[in-house]
């Protein structure tokens, strides 16, 4: 098992843009090592890494829903997300780039790795959207893909929000902590937030203002001003089916590849509605399920929800791990 940062040196990636750019893709493994067990890919989401048990440490572990006893867990870090620590590794041309740069990038990674397959892929949010870019450059890929709490592409909706983060990483005077008290008002739900907090106070203020102050300053720890810039530049500029007219069907032509969407009910930012209208074009023409996480979180709650979400894992990877992809399709009734 290795856990480890590893680096790949990707030199002359060519973005969609036309820019031709060396960049450093970082990753680690854990679990089985790799080439000895089915390969489960891992996405991070905006503010995660490549350590996945360390934000997801309720499901992916030993023993756990995903099992490093089992599998292998592969993770790579989105090119100049800065988990890596070394600025030369950062992206300071973010407006050059889309997600789909990313999913290019990845895919030379896994092609270093010499992987040639991998059963399952799992991503939350910008790390799910992560899944629909690669499914659209290698849909031999994967056995099976789960984008939880995330779309194929950027809704007007989620535009919207990320410009409005844009304007505050430009003019605030404490960037990060103001975008990030900013984004965590459409990554929790009203609910949720009514829930917690009751309208309390606490020296005289309200908790809920604490609480947003607290994850301002805990994110303009973690993050530079250029990787922050970066991710949510590329939030706003995800679409898969750039390449084939705006049409998601186009990709599933070409790919056998097991769709299982995870959406969240209160989700205000990547819109369960988006994921249903998704599932109901492409239902009767490919292998795709559709799950929903009841919740009061909103957005969040695919890192909150951790039984439900246990519980639609276990089952999924119970059916996709099977070692003949036949039989894992025949499964997949709609």
């Amino acid at each position: 098992m290795s856990e480890k940062l590893n680096h790949i040196a990707i030199p002359d990636l060519l973005l969609q843009s036309g820019k031709k750019q060396s960049i450093q893709v970082s990753y680690q493994t854990f679990g089985r090592e790799l080439h000895s067990a089915p390969i489960v890919l891992v996405n991070h989401a905006l503010t995660g890494n490549s350590n996945v048990p360390s934000w997801w440490g309720a499901l992916v572990g030993d023993g756990e829903t995903i099992d490093l006893n089992q599998v292998t867990v592969l993770a790579f870090d989105i090119p100049g997300n800065g988990y890596d620590g070394i600025t030369d590794h950062l992206i300071y041309n973010y407006q050059e780039w889309c997600l789909g740069d990313v999913a290019f990038a990845f895919a030379k990674a896994i092609q270093t790795l010499n992987i040639q397959h991998i059963d399952i892929g799992i991503g939350g949010s910008i790390g799910g959207a992560l899944l629909w870019e690669l499914l659209a450059i290698q849909p031999k890929l994967f056995g099976t893909i789960i984008p939880i709490a995330a779309d194929w592409k950027s809704t007007d909706w989620l535009i919207a929000c990320c410009h409005v983060q844009e304007q505050i990483l430009k003019y605030s005077e404490k960037p990060i902590e103001t975008a990030r008290q900013h984004a965590m008002t459409f990554y929790r739900a009203p609910q949720g937030l009514k829930e917690k907090f009751k309208r309390e106070k606490l020296a005289n203020e309200f908790k809920v203002n604490q609480w947003l102050d607290h994850h301002g300053k805990v994110l303009e720890a973690r993050f530079s001003l250029p990787s922050y810039r970066l991710l949510n530049h590329l939030l706003w500029n995800i679409d898969a089916a750039a390449s084939f007219e705006g049409n998601i069907e186009k990709i599933l032509k070409r790919s056998d590849t097991i769709i299982e969407m995870i959406a969240i009910d209160s989700d205000g930012f990547f819109l369960a509605a988006e994921d249903r209208e998704t599932f109901d074009l492409l239902r009767d023409q490919h292998p795709v399920r559709y799950h929903e996480i009841q919740s009061l979180h909103g957005h969040d709650a695919f890192l909150i929800e951790h039984d439900q979400v246990a519980q639609i894992l276990k089952d999924i990877f119970r059916r996709n791990l099977q070692s003949d992809p036949s039989t894992r399709l025949d499964q997949v009734t709609n």
